[in-house]
């Protein structure tokens, strides 16, 4: 293999040579790789990974025999992968094939025609895209970090009103004061990068009043922004960004946020809030006091509610069948620094199942497989262009979504309550990024080859007041 290497780089290295001294058309045409013409295409393949991106590039033009292989997706694909954030290739095809054009997204018909995909011509768009900063503001924790980087970068439990400031103070300087602590954290000026503001759902109903809310949030989420320099903004809700996480761009989110959890119908990118959009007032924060509570009646006390939330999220899940799990032994220990060990029994699946029995946590409200189900009854008598089975896609977000044995559970439980044409083939996905799926939904976007063009707002097209209707 070394032979076959050192002979394939002299031919590099001449080509190279020949276009310095303005000669590269004659030294292609001379150029013969011999007896490297009697290999496998898959071993030549393997040759153009090793040498890299730029070398297999200038292959092209050594012999006729490589050019196909030079242009071959699965290399550029390879390139992609080692070289760029993301995780498969089923992602780089999803991102490219659908997102790259921007919102709104083409319809599920225009997908049918898209043509083939070059992954060379889209290596090199995505080594020229700026890179962006992505800001998660979750109603509990915010995660932020650069788009180019494997994860974020930092996770702050700001709990978002107390970092905006007072409540009573203008939305536009809560939101200012919360962007700017977030740029010195980072240690990064404003001006330097597109940003992508991950924003939580909220003011559910279709209703004039509700429309009003989210223009007025919109507005000053842009206007902080542009106020501090920043070049250009992408604001997308998080059941959005989630749904992109897990390659769907139609389907229903659902997001067990800190206060509440809230179902959410998105069809082909938009929320469909003429459906309906169902909220369950349970969230994190419940399910962490309620934790804390059965704790406490077997003389367990925490000095931090911090070490409850991580014996939820270490030892706690969901029971596929809760009356048979009673009588099951289910202790298991935790140590907890500076606090000792823990060893909860029943109280490691009594918390979530709180979210299909909010009685029990004294919370009267219907259950998240309830409302799911109901979100689902509402998609199915809506007609809509496409695929009729678009809403049987329920993608879940949040950290306490990531309870191991929810989606098993919630697939069990809506199969039970819904009639088989609405239930059959439907299927749950757990976080596909656990608690940071909605900062990945937004980190596709940002390495988009096409990013920034037609994801962001620039501050010239905002003071020209265009339709911002970024996918709120």
């Amino acid at each position: 293999m070394s032979m076959v290497l050192r002979r394939v780089w002299e031919l590099v290295s001449s080509t190279s040579r020949g276009n310095v001294d303005g000669s590269g058309a004659e030294a292609c045409s001379r150029s013969d790789l011999g007896e490297l013409e009697q290999l496998p295409g898959d071993i030549l393949l393997q040759i153009l990974r090793e040498l890299g991106p730029k070398d297999a590039a200038k292959m092209s033009c050594v012999c006729k025999a490589l050019r196909c292989l030079v242009f071959d997706n699965r290399l550029w694909v390879h390139f992609l992968q080692t070289h760029h954030p993301d995780p498969s290739s089923d992602s780089l095809f999803f991102a490219e094939a659908t997102l790259s054009y921007g919102y709104p997204l083409p319809l599920p018909p225009f997908h049918a025609r898209t043509p083939q995909l070059s992954f060379k011509h889209i290596y090199g768009q995505r080594a020229r895209v700026p890179g962006s900063v992505i800001i998660d503001g979750g109603s509990g924790y915010c995660k932020f970090g650069w788009s180019k980087y494997a994860c974020p970068s930092g996770r702050s439990a700001t709990f978002l009103m107390q970092e905006f400031g007072n409540i009573e103070s203008p939305m536009y300087t809560r939101l200012r004061h919360f962007f700017a602590t977030i740029y010195n954290r980072m240690q990064v000026k404003p001006n330097t990068q597109p940003v992508i503001v991950s924003v939580p759902i909220c003011h559910y109903d279709d209703t004039e009043s509700a429309k009003a809310s989210r223009r007025q949030l919109k507005e000053a989420i842009y206007s902080a922004l542009f106020d501090m320099n920043v070049p250009a903004v992408c604001a997308v809700n998080q059941a959005t960004l989630a749904l992109f996480a897990a390659k769907r761009t139609s389907g229903i989110a659902v997001n067990i946020g800190f206060q509440v959890t809230s179902v959410v119908p998105i069809f082909n990118g938009k929320v469909m809030r003429s459906v309906g959009v169902e909220v369950v007032g349970l969230g994190a924060l419940k399910l962490t006091g309620f934790l804390r509570e059965k704790m406490q009646l077997n003389n367990l006390n925490f000095q931090s509610l911090y070490t409850v939330r991580t014996l939820k999220e270490k030892l706690c899940y969901v029971a596929l069948d809760y009356e048979a799990e009673l009588s099951k032994d289910t202790q298991a220990s935790f140590e907890a620094v500076g606090e000792g060990r823990f060893t909860p029994s029943k109280e490691r699946f009594q918390t979530g199942e709180i979210l299909f029995q909010p009685h029990l946590a004294g919370v009267q409200a219907m259950g998240l497989h309830q409302a799911i189900a109901l979100c689902m009854e509402h998609c199915h008598s809506v007609e809509l262009a496409g695929d009729s089975d678009w809403y049987k896609t329920v993608v879940l977000s949040g950290g306490s979504a990531c309870l191991p044995g929810l989606a098993e559970r919630l697939e069990k439980e809506l199969k039970a309550l819904l009639p088989p044409y609405i239930s059959n083939g439907t299927r749950v996905i757990p976080p596909p990024y656990g608690a940071d799926t909605p900062w990945f939904g937004a980190k596709i976007i940002g390495n988009l080859s096409t990013f920034p063009g037609p994801w962001c707002v620039t501050k010239k097209q905002f003071r020209q007041k265009p339709r911002l209707n970024l996918i709120w």
